[in-house]
């Protein structure tokens, strides 16, 4: 959608890249402007020296999103403001997001970070599978571990040995022993 076909709906989302981690900046920089800037987080494990925190990190790096009124064109200051890189342009037209994109952002917000939920698996450790995409498609495998972020860890045996591998659940079925051949 394009500034032109948004300018008698007033206010719109619209894209800006940032320079790498500096979203804050440049939000900063935005509201000092006077513009509304927002930048969805979501919480993510971080690991280093046999610790473990949670910590926040943007949902889409390198990028934040700001309200603008297309009809003014009082955009283009943001194109100079500390932190950020570009605007996401089609030619000389913003490219504005859908109108309820980002109020549906804001929706699954909670203590300041999006939360991504992903339906719980319903596989369990023990379940036989066959894989149905990539170069194992329709080996029958066997359900080691169901993980975090729709995971499993699979053993798969092939060449007299057994492989432990992650996938997606989604690329694997139940198994059905008439169809699949075991690896």
């Amino acid at each position: 959608m394009d500034c032109d076909s948004r300018a008698e709906w007033g206010q719109a989302w619209v894209v800006a890249g940032t320079h790498p981690h500096k979203e804050p900046t440049a939000i900063a920089n935005l509201v000092r402007q006077g513009f509304e800037a927002y930048c969805p987080m979501v919480r993510k494990r971080w690991r280093h020296a046999r610790r473990v925190r949670e910590v926040l990190r943007p949902l889409f790096p390198g990028y934040v999103f700001i309200a603008v009124d297309p009809a003014q064109h009082r955009w283009r200051p943001i194109l100079s403001t500390i932190g950020i890189r570009t605007l996401v342009r089609f030619g000389d037209r913003l490219g504005v997001l859908p109108p309820r994109f980002v109020e549906s952002l804001r929706s699954y917000e909670s203590d300041g970070a999006v939360s991504i939920c992903y339906p719980p698996s319903s596989y369990a450790a023990g379940d036989k599978v066959r894989l149905c995409d990539g170069p194992f498609e329709g080996v029958i495998a066997t359900v080691v571990a169901v993980e975090e972020h729709a995971r499993l860890q699979i053993l798969m045996h092939l060449l007299n040995r057994g492989v432990r591998v992650r996938v997606q659940a989604k690329s694997v079925a139940p198994a059905d022993a008439s169809m699949a051949w075991v690896g």
